[in-house]
């Protein structure tokens, strides 16, 4: 389906649903005319693409679930899309569905929403790690199986004052969970590519220490960095053998930052006694072990599920399309690509 208002207008590829921000969508179809595609299916979208239906597009507005559709954009997508796009402009912090060297490669500049997402996704971080630390998983099976507290009483959980919390990645959405688990008495200590700077550091009243230190030293620890091939499975079964026997889990990034089989291992062990998961490495896949254990408190992928950081982010998303149009720039390239944002 085509707009049909200004044939003679830029054109903008819609590859998802906008759900919260219509007023800002409407205003990009003031200054560009926007296609949507017809297919359900990545083999479809292929030969849409290649019959000339997107040809023109100078922008791509894309959504999570337009992968669905599209499958991933690596180079296969990239060469059937017309040669004229030139942005594409992802809704969401994380990008791991966009191959970034192809795009790179193709010269089409990637952007993200960095910092829309940090407060919904620390909050749900924090409740996982409250619900992780005190348990409720094991009391809420046992409740909806109409048997009270169980017929065997669960393990009493922790308090979280006076934990360390080990936090691996330290950006928008780390550095954000810090400063609410600082209000639990929680002691805060990172491991990042990039250490902060001192007065971030104080700020937050985080420590820098390396990996190991952190694993070896946390009883809770909190996955939130970006799925990339450097990051795919940094915690599997080394990792977890040299973490505190009774350590907690907490994930919010990405599924397969963490080797799901190890963990299932680890918790079986006792290695680690419970976990807060909103991400898997197969989604919408679970493995079996982690969906048969009371004891991992687990939602789906809900870490941005507020009408308020749905709406910001696609507002941002859509800024970015809107300054693609009428400026050839972008609000917030990914950082892989901040030599091209010039």
């Amino acid at each position: 389906m085509t707009s049909s208002k200004g044939a003679n207008r830029p054109k903008v590829l819609l590859l998802g649903v906008i759900e919260h921000a219509q007023a800002s969508w409407e205003a990009i179809g003031e200054i560009a005319q926007i296609l949507t595609p017809k297919s359900t299916n990545r083999a479809d979208f292929i030969q849409e693409a290649f019959s000339g239906a997107f040809d023109g597009c100078v922008a791509a507005y894309r959504t999570f679930d337009s992968f669905e559709v599209t499958g991933k954009v690596d180079g296969e997508l990239l060469q059937a899309l017309p040669d004229s796009l030139r942005f594409l402009c992802h809704n969401g912090a994380g990008y791991d569905q966009v191959d970034v060297q192809a795009c790179t490669a193709r010269g089409v500049r990637v952007s993200n929403t960095p910092t829309a997402v940090d407060d919904a996704t620390a909050d749900l971080g924090i409740f996982l790690l409250l619900g992780a630390l005190r348990n409720v998983a094991v009391g809420m099976a046992s409740l909806r199986a109409g048997e009270w507290r169980g017929k065997v009483l669960p393990a009493l959980g922790h308090d979280p004052q006076g934990k360390v919390l080990g936090i691996l990645g330290m950006g928008g959405i780390g550095r954000n969970m810090a400063k609410k688990a600082k209000a639990f008495g929680m002691h805060i200590r990172y491991h990042n590519r990039t250490r902060l700077g001192a007065e971030t550091e104080k700020e937050i009243g985080a420590e820098y220490v390396d990996f190991d230190t952190l694993l070896a030293g946390s009883d809770v620890i909190s996955l939130n960095l970006p799925l990339n091939p450097k990051t795919r499975h940094i915690i599997s079964r080394n990792e977890f053998s040299k973490m505190k026997t009774g350590v907690v889990i907490v994930n919010t990034a990405r599924g397969a930052i963490m080797d799901e089989a190890a963990l299932v291992e680890a918790l079986d062990s006792g290695r680690v006694s419970s976990a807060g998961l909103d991400v898997y490495e197969n989604e919408p896949d679970i493995h079996p072990g982690l969906l048969a254990n009371s004891r991992v408190l687990l939602v789906p992928h809900m870490g941005t599920f507020t009408v308020e950081t749905e709406t910001k982010m696609e507002e941002w998303a859509i800024s970015n399309v809107h300054m693609a149009v009428e400026s050839g720039r972008l609000r917030s390239i990914v950082p892989e690509q901040k030599s091209m944002d010039m």
